[in-house]
């Protein structure tokens, strides 16, 4: 058992050559963890955090041998890669058997294990390029405040399109890794909880989607046989019922095509397909099992489900659907009706008429809360709803639009190398599914979403950059929440659009419109990778040494701490430094 830390030179040097003066007490070198930081990068979500091992984590071992087994001084990753891949970065201990007399005396050795150093983790990520991201997360929450809005979190993702690598990924708030070594006080640990900055909102945030969903939208009516050419009305809005839908992001357009109301959002031309996609259906008779193309697309994409990302506690996610509504109303139905009978006394004391507003609403969930009304599925078509997503799901859903229509896993770290420098195991692109649309849809995406940043509602933030030379693909959302809080702004996209390999997207809850307050910053992280200067465009300037993202494997020197190949931008990984006593 350790009893102390950071202990003086000298004293831990007396300690050791006086052995018997100190029976019992012996002083050793200690592994200390360290961030380097490089480009001043956070990236504390992926690369985790170590903490003591637990009670429960000793008892599940089980039967292991003494050579695996945990001990009660270890350190273990309690987060990020650090969790997913501890067993690798941890290593093996040196363990010494001795042989003692009935006096406790030590009369010989039995036998003796040298440690094994544990292995490297090499992630995909971009040092300099998440640097970028992280600070242009910051921008975008700073700019949503600037412009009166809260601005209370956000998360930023970059994928590679092409084998869905994640090449940055950043979440806001965040907190400094380095408060975990040697321990974190009461006061610390409290703080980090009321700020929600341990968890990542990147992959474990569950937001609404907004008008970014309606790339889904558009292939559920593309495979529903709808002419994507052809003309659709874009009034103001649409009443179904006693309910009234309109438009947030645009205004009323007329008669246009379908390119068109991407380009500029219009939520009544997909209102328009969502309704009749559901009398299609059979309307207000038909069950659970009547066809829902939107959800069967969205579930297409990857939504609904996790990615897989090799990150620990990621979330789901749901797809708005019938069978979502369904299930969700056995599960609430006792709850609702009980509140129904109640009346909601303590907010009654004080708010009469939002009281009356919840009991109405509850009597009516408590009575057919399970049908699919024709709001559910208008709301469903434009991401809104039941419908909650991770940010890094919506950035595969475009990365599968930029590729043609696969659906990677994707993927932090990209290989595991021993300490002496050997490849244990390269991990090789997995792919998910590919969607089961027409290829004349994904065509008709892929024309469609470069007009969003030319002459849509993703023109403002893009004004100026060459377009031309490098055209970007995207689609602006400001996902309302309820009516008491600021929409959520997304911008979704991939560039080139021509020939894709990376798909950015960047969202900020209570940060208003996609375009004003996501959009400049999303700009800002595509002329770093691009080396955009003003209307020129030069490699040589991107953040990514070379122009492409970093394939080589680093080096590692004699003494096993690791070279960066010459001349590439070095990837984010987790090493544990491992001591002469074999612990990591």
């Amino acid at each position: 058992m350790p009893v102390a830390s950071d202990v003086d030179t000298q004293i831990a040097l007396s300690i050791m050559e006086r052995r018997r003066d100190f029976p019992g007490i012996s002083a050793k070198l200690e592994a200390i963890r360290e961030y380097p930081a490089p480009f001043n990068v956070n990236a504390a979500h992926m690369l985790g955090y170590l903490g003591p091992v637990t009670e429960e984590q000793m008892t599940e071992q089980g039967d292991t041998t003494a050579f695996d087994r945990l001990r009660r001084t270890d350190v273990v990753g309690r987060s990020g890669l650090e969790k997913y891949y501890d067993e690798q970065l941890r290593g093996e201990p040196g363990i010494t058997t001795l042989a003692v007399d009935t006096a406790g005396h030590v009369t010989g050795t039995l036998e003796e294990k040298a440690p094994t150093a544990g292995d490297y983790i090499v992630s995909s990520v971009d040092s300099h390029l998440q640097s970028v991201v992280e600070t242009q997360l910051v921008g975008a929450v700073q700019r949503a405040r600037n412009q009166g809005y809260p601005g209370t979190s956000g998360a930023a993702v970059v994928v590679d399109v092409q084998n869905g690598h994640v090449l940055a990924m950043a979440s806001y708030p965040t907190y400094d890794p380095s408060i975990w070594v040697g321990g974190v006080t009461k006061k610390q640990y409290k703080d980090l909880i009321s700020s929600d900055s341990l968890s990542s909102n990147a992959y474990q945030g569950l937001y609404a989607p907004g008008s970014t969903y309606k790339v889904v939208s558009t292939a559920a009516a593309g495979k529903e046989g709808f002419n994507l050419y052809g003309s659709y009305r874009c009034p103001s809005n649409v009443k179904i019922g006693d309910q009234t839908f309109r438009n947030f992001e645009s205004a009323a357009y007329g008669t246009i095509s379908l390119q068109r109301a991407i380009e500029v959002s219009c939520n009544t031309v997909f209102y328009g397909i969502a309704a009749k996609m559901w009398q299609a259906a059979g309307g207000p008779d038909a069950g659970t099992d009547g066809a829902d193309p939107i959800a069967v697309a969205a579930g297409q994409f990857g939504l609904g489900s996790p990615t897989g990302v090799d990150l620990p506690g990621e979330a789901t996610g749901r797809v708005s659907s019938r069978t979502f509504k369904a299930d969700n109303w056995a599960a609430m139905k006792d709850t609702w009706c009980t509140n129904a009978a109640g009346g909601y006394p303590e907010t009654r004391k004080t708010d009469p008429k939002l009281a009356d507003y919840y009991t109405a609403l509850d009597k009516e969930n408590c009575t057919d809360g399970y049908q699919w009304r024709a709001g559910d599925a208008l709301n469903a078509a434009i991401g809104q709803g039941d419908t909650a997503v991770t940010p890094l799901q919506m950035a595969m859903v475009y990365a599968a639009v930029a590729n043609g229509g696969t659906v990677y896993q994707p993927q932090v770290a990209k290989a595991i190398v021993s300490a002496s420098g050997e490849v244990v195991e390269e991990f090789d692109p997995v792919v998910k599914s590919e969607v089961d649309i027409p290829r004349s849809t994904l065509k008709f995406l892929r024309k469609s979403l470069p007009g969003v940043t030319t002459d849509g509602s993703g023109e403002t933030p893009f004004q100026g950059f060459p377009l031309k030379q490098i055209p970007v693909a995207s689609k602006t959302g400001s996902a309302q929440v309820t009516n008491s809080e600021v929409s959520t702004s997304w911008f979704a996209s991939y560039a080139p659009a021509n020939k894709p390999r990376y798909a950015v997207v960047m969202m900020v809850t209570q940060g208003g419109t996609g375009s004003k307050t996501s959009g400049p910053s999303v700009r800002k992280i595509y002329e770093a990778i691009f080396g955009v200067r003003g209307t020129s465009v030069d490699p040589s300037r991107s953040v990514l040494v070379g122009g492409a993202p970093n394939d080589a494997l680093p080096v590692i020197r004699a003494d096993g701490t690791p070279v960066p190949p010459k001349g590439k931008s070095s990837g984010v990984a987790p090493t544990r430094t491992v001591s002469t006593g074999g612990g990591s």
